[in-house]
């Protein structure tokens, strides 16, 4: 019951979390067209870029190849990973989520290297770790901690994953199941947990956020159309 609870409780507060920061980046002004040059003159050009931007992380490569390396590493291996966590939701399994099984397994290797390296990074670069934050380093932390624990319970002391899958149905449905009684399950659901709860106040919100930055959302067409901020058309009906 306090793992049931306890992911209710978290899967509230990220849900509404991130629906509130949501909200308040689509109603944040952009009253100056700052595409970052060069930049695409229309809108498809616009959502190709944006593609990719999130795909194949475009400018942190043209920028650090090295930062590139780790963070695509991570960022990959964890999509891999969570589309394989599928399989504890979906009841009968979709066939694409059979399909990834074998590659979401290892991707937990590119995931946790990835991750080791961001980690190490702020630490040994200096004008990074200069600007680095207490939170930065847990925020990292965290995220390790919570795949290596994930990787222990596939390649070194299993779990019940059945009893586990019943519990995260019942979940859904709401008819509360029994959670198998591994510690390093527990602590690893208990690392998930906090990671939701944290998620929508903490700098992962680059997530979402990335869709709503005007360096990246805008065409360079400030010659062909007047760009007016939604807070400046409305003085100038008032007026």
């Amino acid at each position: 019951m306090i793992y049931a609870g306890m992911f209710y409780a978290a899967t509230l507060l990220l849900l509404v979390g991130l629906v509130y920061k949501i909200v308040d980046y689509s109603r944040t002004p952009a009253p100056l067209k700052i595409p970052t040059t060069p930049a695409p003159t229309t809108q498809t050009g616009v959502v190709y870029r944006m593609a990719k931007e999130v795909v194949l992380f475009e400018s942190l490569f043209k920028s650090n190849k090295w930062i590139w390396v780790f963070g695509w590493l991570f960022h990959f291996g964890l999509f891999l990973v969570l589309a394989r966590h599928l399989r504890y939701f979906t009841e009968p399994v979709w066939f694409w989520v059979g399909i990834v099984q074998p590659f979401g397994k290892y991707a937990s290797f590119m995931m946790v290297v990835g991750l080791a390296g961001l980690l190490a990074r702020r630490f040994l670069v200096d004008r990074v770790r200069y600007i680095s934050t207490p939170s930065d380093y847990l925020m990292l932390v965290l995220l390790l901690a919570i795949g290596l624990s994930g990787m222990m319970m596939t390649f070194v002391v299993h779990t019940d994953i059945v009893a586990l899958k019943a519990f995260f149905m019942g979940l859904m449905y709401f008819d509360v199941q029994p959670v198998p009684q591994d510690p390093i399950l527990l602590a690893h659901l208990a690392m998930v947990a906090l990671l939701m709860v944290i998620f929508p106040v903490s700098k992962l919100l680059h997530a979402p956020g990335i869709f709503f930055s005007p360096t990246r959302n805008q065409a360079d067409n400030p010659r062909e159309h007047r760009h007016v901020a939604a807070w400046a058309a409305r003085l100038d009906q008032n007026n």
